[in-house]
């Protein structure tokens, strides 16, 4: 599950307590603009959170459920930038029903730069190859050429 807090503690925890109901709440949920207090990242139980290294308001979390925790091995992989994070989740018996032992789950949140229209996290180092499956969540902008690079973007657009 991937979703924006906005920075605000009551959207995050509505979003865990609302975990509650489900009969099978999310492994993972990424979180771009999470809430913090001294850059600490808010605690929800059954969960455990991974953000990059203190650089001020963490801008991605990754919170992976503790049942997920005990039955499979997972790893952050740190960034150059705090804008990005990775959990790696392995398991010598292959994942989720796959021959594939290693997933990768990234956290984005692109912030604007003075060199419109680029962002804070360029697609090469989102979008890397990797020779297991790699799954990016982020809080990508409609006016954004990562949300459709298909698409024909106006002036206009990559000025917002």
């Amino acid at each position: 599950m991937q979703h924006n807090c906005l920075g605000s503690w009551d959207v995050f925890l509505s979003l865990f307590h609302s975990f509650t109901m489900l009969p099978h709440p999310p492994f993972l949920v990424a979180i771009q603009d999470p809430p913090s207090r001294r850059s600490v990242l808010p605690t929800f139980p059954g969960f455990i959170s991974f953000a990059p290294p203190p650089t001020g308001r963490p801008r991605v979390a990754i919170y992976v459920s503790r049942t997920l925790n005990q039955h499979l091995s997972c790893s952050t992989v740190f960034h150059e930038s705090s804008d990005m994070l990775s959990v790696d989740v392995f398991s010598p018996e292959g994942l989720f029903g796959s021959l594939h032992h290693s997933l990768r789950v990234t956290s984005v949140y692109l912030l604007h730069t003075n060199n419109s229209p680029y962002r804070s996290v360029s697609p090469e180092r989102i979008f890397s190859c990797l020779s297991y499956p790699h799954l990016v969540l982020g809080d990508f902008n409609l006016h954004h050429p990562l949300s459709d690079p298909g698409r024909s973007l106006s002036v206009r657009e990559f000025i917002i």
